[in-house]
């Protein structure tokens, strides 16, 4: 089921390091762009990639994520162009994991059935719903393991010893810690904390636990990479992103190198650290 996930974090795990788990909205600034962006996130040193689908209403994101949504469907973006994207990904790069992460609601309109054939079909490998708690698993998460998909829960510093053992009860893939609380590229997190709560969290559960929201530079990868499994970096590529464009928003000729240039500057955060001594 989380074969492409699993093999990722193993190769990780043998060469020392944590992953780099790269976020970006598909569709953003448009079609071409963005996967030119996606398929370019793993040979500037992505691990894993995350596409967001995205939706009129994402409650989780901040001001860039938001943007870059709205950017998206206005150039036309929905749920099929996503998944034909990671058709077009697939094809050149059979390794790479990918994670669709995004809300319920266009799920829902797609339909829950045909969504979770399609993205199989296309290559998805896992998902990231974050609007669908443990007491809603019957509604995506359960089909979704069903159907060969990973289902990554997120667990926030809210998230007590006593509320865990549910969130992690049908989690895949690995363990989303998100290390703020509040919303996507709010503030920079306190890192020996983070590293407290990942130690934690892997006491309840075998699965890789990799920590999101306020990484911005590859000193902050470094740090988070020396206490957990992985570093999901997505404002700040898309902050990067959205320095390039024109006046009317749209891609210029420095739009993919900005991306894939911070890509490189975090992976060699992610790598600088070394956990062999910790195995």
């Amino acid at each position: 089921m989380t074969q492409r996930i699993e093999a990722r974090f193993k190769k990780c795990r043998a060469e020392g390091r944590a992953a780099l788990v790269t976020y970006v909205v598909a569709g953003d600034p448009d079609l071409e762009t963005s996967f030119e962006i996606m398929r370019n996130l793993p040979k500037a040193g992505a691990d894993i990639v995350e596409f967001g689908m995205p939706f009129t209403d994402p409650m989780a994101d901040g001001p860039a994520i938001q943007a870059a949504g709205l950017r998206a469907l206005k150039g036309g973006q929905n749920t099929i162009k996503t998944l034909e994207l990671v058709r077009r990904f697939r094809k050149e790069d059979s390794e790479t994991p990918i994670i669709l992460m995004g809300y319920f609601n266009p799920i829902y309109i797609y339909g829950v059935d045909r969504f979770l054939a399609d993205a199989k079909e296309a290559g998805v490998d896992g998902l990231i719903v974050v609007d669908l708690p443990p007491e809603e698993d019957d509604e995506l998460c359960l089909p979704a393991l069903k159907a060969g998909l990973a289902f990554i829960r997120l667990a926030t510093p809210t998230t007590d010893d006593k509320r865990l053992p549910a969130v992690l009860a049908n989690t895949a893939g690995f363990v989303y810690y998100v290390s703020i609380t509040g919303i996507t590229g709010a503030a920079t997190p306190d890192f020996g904390k983070v590293s407290t709560a990942v130690e934690r969290i892997k006491r309840h559960t075998p699965l890789p636990v990799v920590v999101g929201f306020g990484v911005k530079n590859g000193a902050h990868a470094a740090a988070i990479a020396e206490g957990a499994d992985g570093v999901v970096v997505g404002s700040a590529l898309i902050d990067a992103l959205k320095g390039t464009l024109d006046g009317q928003e749209r891609a210029t000729s420095r739009s993919v190198e900005a991306v894939t240039t911070l890509v490189k500057e975090l992976s060699e955060g992610v790598r600088s650290v070394s956990k062999r001594d910790a195995a």
